[in-house]
């Protein structure tokens, strides 16, 4: 007899159905599994929210975070608005995380500082087609940095502007996002440098003020994208030159050098010597009694004087660095044994600029003897270590 016909049908499908419930078990166990796991609270409602709310800088990017990978499509309709307008929308671009969890914004412009803006989000899904809730948040931008000191001050007078004393301003945190103007009136070309934080800038006219003036500094500032219109005046200072010093001596500086070396007479007859005569502003070199050349000089200003008396070389050095006042001092030469007063070439910023050639013939400085381009060299190649100065 054939040996399939001996099978029982029965015994057949007993065993086929054990198999089927045993699989269909496997798949219950596998499914439910996978739905505990995909189909969790946090899953059926997918939160939003913002990483920070406010200070934000005026080109700082949004991020938008989503607790569960959303499907991007459902969101390319995101606005952003002010906070006090219901429908005049900012430009911005959208782009989404590798991950699809996050949504960053970026403004096309800038976003305006000290304004409230609010994130008119969509109804969309996640990637589960779970639908997500239209949501609005609101954020804030970053305050204007605020002017905390304005040197001169308010309403000083007797100024006088100078690379050592140079007008100061100071601003509470960085001013790097911002274009700062500033505006002397009278109008006059400024040259400012600042610090690397940008929170402290020092300013100089291109120009000498006009003595006994008037003069207004108005400080103004603007997110770095904004147009022109978009500056906002932060502060301004009132402020007075000195006047004019009454002139005992010929306000003619060549004819003033002329007459310092025709008319000053050496105080010592022997070797080289340093004359410095703080009424006239004039510094006249000597050897062996008579007279090289005069220079003008700038020597310290009222409170802040050149010492008068019997010096000599201490030190000479072709370019010294100032920590007190961040300036490089070119061909200085100490005339005290403290070192705090010397004589040297104009001063210079790091950046390289140099400023107080329209000061010499004034006593501006803060104590030392300055000397213009050129005249500093001659006097540091001229003097010696324990050369005389003589100061009157």
């Amino acid at each position: 007899m054939n040996q399939e016909k001996n099978k029982n049908p029965k015994r057949v499908s007993r065993k086929f159905l054990a198999w089927f419930l045993t699989g269909a078990f496997l798949l219950a166990i596998i499914f439910v599994g996978w739905f505990g796991q995909k189909f969790h609270p946090e899953v059926l409602k997918t939160e939003i929210s913002l990483g920070n709310s406010e200070g934000h800088p005026p080109r700082g990017d949004l991020r938008l975070k989503f607790s569960f990978p959303i499907l991007p499509k459902f969101y390319t309709g995101i606005k952003v608005r002010r906070a006090d307008s219901v429908s005049s929308y900012e430009e911005i671009n959208l782009s989404v995380s590798s991950e699809r969890k996050e949504i960053i914004i970026r403004p096309k412009n800038f976003w305006q500082p000290e304004t409230e803006y609010s994130i008119v989000i969509p109804s969309g899904k996640n990637y589960l087609y779970i639908p997500v809730r239209e949501k609005n948040i609101n954020f804030s931008t970053e305050k204007y940095p605020v002017v905390t000191n304005v040197s001169p001050e308010d309403g000083e007078k007797d100024v006088v502007l100078d690379i050592e004393d140079p007008v100061v301003i100071d601003f509470d945190k960085s001013t790097k996002n911002y274009y700062i103007d500033f505006s002397l009136s009278p109008e006059s070309d400024v040259i400012y440098e600042n610090n690397p934080e940008k929170t402290q800038f020092k300013i100089l006219p291109k120009e000498k003020l006009s003595e006994g003036t008037a003069y207004q500094l108005k400080i103004s500032i603007k997110p770095k994208d904004a147009p022109d219109e978009e500056y906002k005046k932060l502060t301004e200072v009132n402020f007075e030159t000195l006047p004019p010093l009454p002139a005992t001596f010929e306000k003619d500086y060549p004819l003033r050098l002329s007459q310092a070396k025709r008319f000053t007479r050496p105080k010592i007859e022997t070797g080289k010597y340093i004359d410095i005569n703080l009424a006239s502003q004039v510094m006249t070199i000597f050897e062996n009694g008579e007279a090289l050349d005069s220079y003008l000089v700038s020597s310290g200003k009222r409170g802040m004087d050149t010492p008068k008396g019997e010096h000599k070389i201490y030190n000479k050095h072709p370019r010294t660095w100032s920590k007190q006042y961040g300036l490089y001092m070119p061909f200085w030469m100490a005339i005290t044994s403290s070192g705090k007063f010397g004589l040297h070439e104009l001063p210079e910023w790091p950046g390289g600029y140099k400023e107080g050639a329209n000061h010499l013939g004034i006593p501006v400085s803060h104590g030392c003897v300055r000397m213009g381009v050129g005249a500093a060299e001659r006097v540091y190649n001229f003097a010696d270590i324990g050369t005389p100065v003589i100061v009157y």
